[in-house]
């Protein structure tokens, strides 16, 4: 029996969980500082922008395509299993352009993805209006739908991968700190010992995914990542109605700011990207929020009569001087994996991965 400790349980650490809980021969053990889906993906708004990416090769493109594959049969999977049900918008992404944006760069791309198997539309002024009339914003030229790709909601998701990861034999340690890592130098470093104030726990496999947390673990094992946080707010609005048509409810983005759809009229819309300066903490401002409302109310003016029923932050983990996210082995180690820094787009490529921790355990 090998044994694999996980180091954070957001929704990436959950979804790692849940794909090794289905490998015979391999004991699970999760360990955070916190309850589950408490830091960025508490945070997040769950918009899967998949195929309406402009990656189209290179791992960057495969991991996306892997995941938006894996959400149609993840969640139904989930559902059957635990019970629980997880808010899953299947009616797509809608993307406005505006003046000034390359439509010919959004043409190529609607080419490119009927080579790869994808479908992607592009609408006319006439054509966005009929279908959402609520957008209403004279400088927009035209609209991108992507029809497969996907939004759920985050926390769900997170808490349906820790009940199915359990029910499969999967422990979980929560309020537990992670302390010292003990490793046998024998050539390439070994991990065999974790130290942790619930105490020690032995280990064939360490695999960190602790988001902003694993700048510190790593740098416990002199092999330290730099991951910054990048601060997001986002509103929760209420309408009398629904926008627009009621049969007709994909997410809206434009101008680098969403309107999620999530029922009874309800709306998500952010999200702000704030980064830190050189000294100090990053507080929630309330004005980059409000210039995100004033952006999407630009372009969906029946936004401006909403009540805002909360406002929410959190901090992204963003690699600092290299690509997001970091995976695979940490150098000098043998069996210390990283799944972490997925920047904005942790939920989105939680799946795939998954599955590539998964092959590196399975293949390691």
């Amino acid at each position: 029996m090998s044994h694999v400790v996980l180091v954070g349980c957001g929704v990436v650490g959950a979804a790692i969980a849940y794909e090794l809980s289905q490998v015979p021969g391999l004991s699970i053990t999760v360990l955070d500082k916190q309850p589950p889906a408490q830091g960025a993906t508490g945070a997040a708004l769950g918009v899967l922008m998949g195929v309406i990416s402009h990656k189209i090769k290179g791992n960057a493109w495969k991991m996306r395509q892997a995941s938006i594959q894996r959400y149609e049969t993840l969640i139904p999977e989930l559902e059957a299993l635990t019970g629980r049900k997880i808010p899953f918008n299947r009616q797509g992404i809608l993307m406005l352009c505006f003046e000034g944006d390359d439509l010919a760069s959004w043409e190529k791309l609607v080419k490119c993805r009927q080579t790869q198997g994808w479908q992607l539309e592009i609408w006319d002024t006439a054509q966005l209006h009929s279908r959402c009339p609520h957008l209403n914003n004279e400088n927009i030229t035209a609209a991108v739908y992507s029809p497969q790709d996907r939004q759920l909601d985050p926390t769900a998701l997170t808490l349906a991968l820790v009940k199915a990861a359990e029910s499969n034999g999967v422990k979980f340690q929560f309020d537990v700190t992670v302390g010292v890592v003990e490793s046998t130098p024998e050539g390439t470093l070994n991990i065999n010992q974790i130290q942790t104030t619930g105490g020690e726990i032995a280990a064939d496999w360490l695999v960190v995914t602790a988001g902003l947390g694993s700048t510190g673990l790593t740098a416990s094992l002199k092999q330290p990542v730099d991951i910054r946080p990048v601060l997001g707010q986002a509103l929760h609005l209420q309408l009398e109605h629904s926008l627009g048509r009621a049969d007709f409810q994909p997410v809206i983005t434009g101008d680098d700011v969403h309107i999620v759809p999530v029922g009874k009229g309800e709306y998500w819309v952010g999200a702000t990207v704030e980064f830190p300066a050189d000294e100090g903490e990053l507080v929630p401002d309330a004005a980059y929020l409000e210039v995100v409302r004033q952006k999407v109310i630009a372009f969906c003016p029946a936004l401006s009569e909403a009540t805002v029923i909360r406002t929410w932050s959190g901090l992204r983990p963003r690699p600092e001087g290299r690509p997001a996210p970091i995976i695979g082995h940490l150098p000098g180690y043998s069996n210390v994996l990283l799944a972490t820094g997925h920047y904005r787009n942790g939920v989105l490529l939680a799946p795939a991965t998954a599955q590539a921790i998964r092959q590196a355990i399975i293949g390691g």
